[in-house]
């Protein structure tokens, strides 16, 4: 599994010459929603495949999925070839716990989802979820859709603060970040690294390299 510091997330990877342009801007993980409750995935389990076999070592691959069988999330991971998961839903822990020992070498990344004044259930999925993944991530509840990420939405970062008083494990910050709220988020959050998606994107729904560019670099001045 990939490591670096901090972490540059972008989800949403619709091509090669899409990945490509996210790792020009600095991007160190590439996500690839699959297997979603709310959104339809951006690309085929086939496409997703050839982009990630054609990516250089150094770059991080990530599925982003809503299952909660760890075989069915282990195989999906297997034949796309990704280095981590980020798990959303309601996954249960037994099912980490399992899929940590089915894929020993597999990256497992939480997601908490702020939800108004769910912190106290937050903090009791840290407790419980920390021995069976590496890394956290907080994004955003949208009310209106019942989506759990992917909003565009920004959620109380207070919230997230308090999680990285409390996780052992690294988290990353998500939800409606953008290249003009970044660099402040990074300041109220201090997180290991930051995700962002539907901010990065143009008015068609591909990635635009100025917001990339513009994005990476203002979260790295805060990191630095």
């Amino acid at each position: 599994m990939p490591t670096v510091s901090p972490i540059i997330q972008a989800a949403g990877i619709i091509d090669r010459a899409e990945a490509e342009l996210l790792i020009q801007c600095g991007v160190t993980h590439l996500g690839f929603p699959m297997r979603l409750d709310y959104h339809t995935p951006d690309c085929t389990d086939t496409q997703a495949r050839d982009i990630i076999r054609h990516l250089p070592s150094h770059i991080a691959t990530v599925l982003i999925t809503y299952q909660q069988d760890a075989r069915e999330i282990g195989a999906l991971t297997t034949l796309l070839g990704v280095d981590m998961v980020q798990l959303h839903g309601s996954i249960s822990v037994m099912e980490m716990e399992r899929l940590r020992l089915l894929c020993p070498e597999l990256g497992i990344i939480k997601s908490l989802v702020v939800a108004g004044s769910n912190l106290e259930e937050l903090k009791q999925v840290v407790r419980e979820t920390a021995p069976f993944c590496d890394l956290f991530i907080t994004d955003t509840f949208d009310p209106d859709t019942g989506a759990m990420g992917a909003t565009g939405k920004t959620h109380d970062w207070r919230v997230s603060r308090e999680l990285i008083r409390l996780s052992p494990r690294p988290l990353i910050l998500a939800g409606g970040l953008t290249p003009d709220n970044v660099g402040e988020a990074v300041c109220a959050v201090r997180p290991a690294g930051v995700d962002a998606h539907t901010g990065l994107e143009d008015t068609a729904g591909r990635k635009d390299r100025e917001k990339v560019r513009r994005f990476v670099e203002n979260a790295l001045r805060e990191f630095n």
